[in-house]
């Protein structure tokens, strides 16, 4: 794994590299958790993956920061690491904010690949059920930043209330996979849906893994992404 450091909008960002194929930028979860992803491991095979550290996070210089901050980063990055366009694919909170970058940034976005998003959704039953499960589901140590995750999920919901969510999201020609994990304790209608909505959307099931799989199956995340994303730019077995 290659470390690159990249400056973006004033603040030294830290972005792992491994690989050779076509980009995919991998995003991790929280808001504002450190890059646990971030394993030769763990990228999509077949593909020159990139694994930037949220701004504020980890070795990422600067500090909490808006979604809309968030999505301009990764234009930032991939304009500095000279990339064209890259398949985008995130994990839980990673791929919602995939889902808003291709929205906004179709031009630079082959593909998300969406892994156990909770979707730009504040539904009560869907929170519910994520809060009675929290005792069963395992548990996995992830640093994170409280400042970051506050000013993030502060963004999320106002992104979530915005008028123009779901026209945008109707009218985004991107293809997007929606990848649920069987044993996750959220509920995945808010995947299925998304998949229903995209003009190009796609919904599958990882049957008897749990939210963090690339932690507890990791051979299982690796096919599972290696496959979305090949399939992706129409190589897929």
């Amino acid at each position: 794994m290659e470390s690159r450091t990249l400056r973006v909008d004033g603040a030294a960002l830290h972005v792992g590299v491994t690989g050779d194929g076509p980009d995919v930028v991998v995003l991790s979860g929280g808001p504002g958790c450190v890059q646990y992803l971030e394993r030769d491991d763990l990228a999509p095979r077949e593909h020159r993956a990139w694994f930037p550290e949220p701004r504020g996070v980890g070795r990422s210089g600067g500090g909490p920061h808006t979604m809309e901050e968030a999505v301009a980063d990764l234009e930032g990055i991939r304009a500095a690491a000279g990339v064209d366009r890259w398949i985008v694919l995130g994990h839980s909170w990673g791929a919602d904010l995939a889902v808003r970058y291709a929205v906004e940034h179709p031009g630079s976005v082959t593909a998300v690949v969406g892994v156990a998003g909770r979707g730009p959704q504040l539904d009560r039953t869907w929170s519910e059920a994520y809060e009675a499960g929290k005792p069963s589901e395992p548990a996995v140590e992830i640093d994170w930043v409280p400042a970051v995750h506050a000013a993030l999920s502060t963004s999320f919901t106002k992104w979530a209330h915005r008028p123009d969510l779901w026209r945008g999201l109707a009218d985004c020609a991107v293809p997007m996979h929606f990848v649920a994990a069987g044993d996750d304790i959220r509920p995945s209608w808010p995947l299925a849906q998304l998949a229903a909505l995209v003009p190009r959307g796609r919904f599958t099931t990882v049957p008897g893994v749990p939210h963090d799989f690339w932690f507890t199956h990791p051979g299982v995340w690796t096919e599972v992404v290696t496959d979305a994303c090949l399939a992706a730019a129409g190589h897929g077995r």
